[in-house]
């Protein structure tokens, strides 16, 4: 939806490569501007590892585009073709005109899903309101049609078939993910003290009476599971982090009339009777080193002058030397205006007594993002 929010008169967000304009919020940002955002790149990368490392895994399970877009396809795949057990009955079953009718649903939702964020992905580049009447009027450009098409099949893809393979086999986050974990990191783990020995029972049954711990091992934690993993088996490093496992058991644990929190988000020195610490040393390096680039950021933006210029000499000869007696040197001036706005500049030149500039003019109307270049004798 961000790509729908205009200011100013312009979308909120635009790469317009063709301009080389860049516009994040209210900032217009140049190709002379790219070590600005390569800080805001190295800031996203840093704030990964600095939540990371206080509460695990919250991009994998709640941020990462891959496990937002299979639950929004798996909850079609749920309105479509129910819960598991008769999704199961329904690929068991012999193709006939209700299984096709539903499988063609359920498919041409995750297509119009897949086309629409295809669409969405490319209005970032081109802005959404041409793009939609391009898109409505069958004129779109051959590499727009490409990317739509290209981000819609990727998605339907990775969200629709693939789904934890990716997280598992493609994504290098899950492997390194793991040197940013200590003792005192928030993961989902499963009470292995309370849980153990796991057993069937009745609900009316004193599960500690049989010797029994508080896991019924009905194994719908694996079944809800995006990636099929069993939390019991402690930490994987396939856990994604979604808390799916968490919801099972607690519903679980109330119909057994069980206390919450069997599998829950805790610490390893938690889980072995210790106490949380938040602050520790890496929490603090993470803190200090996202701080000292939000500050250079800032300062960055802020004495940020939306003008590039370029002064260069003649390179044919260091100087010349005129009938009078005069010295002329002769220069090549580049202005690059880099605001939004329209500006007129004017040429000076201090520091030399008597010193005497021709050029075309001296006030140089120059347009947001035109290049203007003059040549100018001293």
């Amino acid at each position: 939806l961000v790509a729908w929010i205009n200011w100013d008169g312009r979308q909120i967000i635009l790469f317009d490569l063709p301009e080389r304009k860049f516009h994040i919020l209210l900032w217009t940002f140049w190709p002379q501007d790219f070590f600005l955002l390569a800080i805001m790149l190295i800031m996203a990368a840093l704030s990964l590892f600095f939540f990371t490392a206080l509460a695990g895994r919250l991009w994998c399970g709640y941020a990462c585009p891959q496990t937002v877009w299979t639950d929004v396809f798996m909850w079609i795949e749920h309105k479509i073709e129910g819960d598991r057990p008769r999704q199961m009955k329904l690929d068991k079953a012999a193709w006939d005109a209700r299984k096709i009718r539903i499988k063609a649903t359920k498919h041409l939702l995750w297509f119009l899903f897949a086309l629409w964020t295809g669409f969405t992905f490319v209005g970032y580049f081109t802005p959404i309101r041409e793009l939609t009447h391009s898109v409505l009027t069958f004129s779109t450009g051959p590499w727009e049609t490409f990317w739509i098409f290209f981000y819609g099949f990727a998605t339907w893809g990775n969200a629709g078939f693939m789904r934890e393979q990716v997280c598992i086999y493609m994504c290098p986050y899950a492997r390194f993910q793991s040197a940013m974990f200590d003792r005192d990191t928030m993961v989902v783990s499963y009470d292995e003290a309370r849980g153990e020995p796991r057993g069937a029972r009745k609900r009316s049954d004193n599960y500690a009476e049989k010797g029994l711990g508080a896991c019924i091992d009905c194994n719908i934690c694996v079944q809800v599971c995006p990636t099929g993993i069993d939390i019991r088996d402690g930490q994987q490093y396939q856990c994604i982090g979604c808390a799916a496992c968490i919801d099972a058991c607690d519903d679980v644990m109330d119909k057994m009339g069980y206390e919450k929190g069997l599998v829950r988000y805790t610490t390893e020195n938690i889980l072995e009777g210790g106490k949380r610490r938040i602050l520790r040393p890496r929490i603090f390096v993470y803190a200090a080193f996202l701080l000292v680039l939000v500050t250079s950021l800032l300062i960055g933006i802020v004495t940020r002058v939306p003008l590039e210029l370029d002064v260069i000499r003649d390179r044919n000869a260091l100087y010349n030397e005129t009938y009078d007696g005069k010295i002329e040197n002769v220069y090549t001036l580049k202005l690059v205006n880099k605001d939004r706005f329209d500006h007129e500049f004017m040429i000076t030149v201090p520091g030399i007594d008597n010193v005497v500039m021709k050029a075309d003019k001296e006030v140089i109307p120059v347009a947001s993002g035109e290049v203007v270049t003059m040549a100018v004798k001293l």
